[in-house]
């Protein structure tokens, strides 16, 4: 592990050495204020799980505003530059239900006359951060939302997953995206506190080559102290067709080694010293005009389900296809999609998108919780049909402004219900309005 690291380091530091030889993106610096940026996006978020089976349903509506304030670099061999990021919301409504990484939830045991606990009315997150460019290399300090395969902050819910380091990109050699970096701070989307998943460490590298405009493949790897070691590996390739149709192929998969002390979903051993799993996917997408479809497998091996999130290794760490409500992601696991997508601009509505999926996954292994090694059942089975649409404007003093309705259906054998998500009807809307600052 700790060779990979220093090969990480080696050849970023190679690569600075080259740089004069390739474009230099701090030769091009605008300034500290002239090259500034600020946005901030409007966004009003309903999460609605009908759960089944006696569970308890959730149910969250709140209302944000995500703002991002950042510098230009200053001109010079080193450029600098500084930025803000962070969230102000409040709830809609009362909140009785509050769930599912919406809102935060009150800490002090205060509950209501059916045991719910309160949330907050009002509450505001984030941070600061510093930068520094030099050539085409960037370093950044501070609180930072994270889109990285093995370490991706959870986008999905009203506002983002946190997480406060460092990280070092370079894009000196033409085609390849080379990252490093540190993270001591995991904030989820409904956490108050800044380290609320008590990270200790994270360090993170990886690589992205682009072949050409049709091929390219990365490699990322991720060390969570006592939690994890994970690899992350893809290779993608769009090939064009006759009658302006493509075909996309992709392979991708991770390989996790967990430490004693981690958290692990679908457990099937007791020895905690030797819990490990590996996940693939390979999908086919086929696209013509406003036509997409895709088919995709996805399997799953080892003594244990892939984990994320529980271990401080971001909440959205899964770049595989058949992810939704559910992500398939049980021991042993296999499963099979079909999804369909439709752009309605041929209607005279372009920015109009509907997609349809439906998954389904089997030969799921379930341990009994009393003795982990022991199976009740080897051939547990789930399956979700997904709908989503989503309209954005596509012109006027409202241009990109969105609004996004997903509808899951998920459903699992009774052996699997109380391992993971159980039997959920869920909705989803999002409105998003974004405004340029400046």
């Amino acid at each position: 592990m700790q060779n990979i690291k220093k090969l990480t380091l080696i050849v970023m530091i190679q690569a600075a050495l080259v740089s004069s030889v390739y474009a230099n993106e701090q030769a091009e610096a605008k300034g500290f204020v002239e090259g500034a940026d600020g946005t901030v996006l409007f966004r009003t978020g309903f999460l609605s799980r009908d759960k089944k089976n006696g569970v308890a349903d959730t149910r969250s509506s709140a209302q944000t505003a995500i703002v991002k304030l950042d510098s230009g670099f200053t001109k010079g061999v080193v450029g600098f530059g500084a930025g803000i990021i962070g969230d102000a919301s409040f709830k809609i409504g009362k909140n009785a239900h509050a769930g599912n990484n919406m809102i935060p939830l009150h800490n002090n045991g205060a509950k209501d006359a059916q045991g719910r606990v309160d949330p907050y009315s009002t509450w505001a997150r984030g941070g600061a951060y510093v930068k520094a460019r030099v050539s085409s290399t960037t370093a950044t300090y501070g609180t930072q939302v994270l889109d990285i395969p093995v370490l991706a902050s959870n986008t999905a819910r009203l506002v983002p997953e946190y997480f406060t380091g460092v990280l070092v990109t370079s894009n000196e050699i033409d085609k390849l995206k080379l990252t490093a970096g540190k993270f001591t701070k995991d904030q989820y989307s409904d956490q108050l506190s800044t380290d609320g998943r008590h990270l200790k460490s994270a360090v993170v590298w990886g690589a992205k080559y682009d072949f050409n405009d049709h091929l390219n493949s990365s490699y990322y790897g991720v060390d969570v102290k006592d939690k994890l070691e994970r690899h992350y590996a893809s290779v993608n390739s769009t090939h064009d067709l006759k009658d302006d149709s493509s075909l996309t192929l992709d392979l991708s998969g991770y390989h996790t080694k967990f430490d004693k002390d981690a958290n692990t979903y679908s457990q099937t051993t007791t020895d905690l010293a030797d819990r490990h799993n590996t996940i693939w996917a390979v999908s086919s997408a086929y696209n013509k005009d406003v036509h997409n479809i895709m088919l995709a497998y996805q399997q799953n091996s080892g003594n244990v389900g892939y984990d994320y999130g529980e271990n401080a290794d971001g909440g959205q760490s899964m770049y595989l296809p058949n992810s939704y409500l559910s992500d398939f992601i049980g021991n042993k696991e296999k499963s099979a999609q079909l999804q369909y997508s439709y752009n309605f601009k041929n209607h005279g509505i372009p920015g109009l998108n509907w997609t349809t999926a439906f998954v389904y996954g089997w030969d799921i292994h379930v341990a009994n919780p009393d003795n982990r090694a022991e199976l009740i059942t080897s051939n547990a089975q789930e399956h979700e049909f997904f709908n989503q649409v989503k309209y954005t404007v596509q012109s006027g003093h409202l241009k990109d402004a969105s609004l996004r309705l997903r509808h899951s259906y998920y459903r699992a054998s009774d052996d699997y219900q109380s391992s993971y998500i159980g039997d959920t009807n869920e909705w989803r809307i999002w409105l998003d309005i974004p405004v340029k600052l400046f």
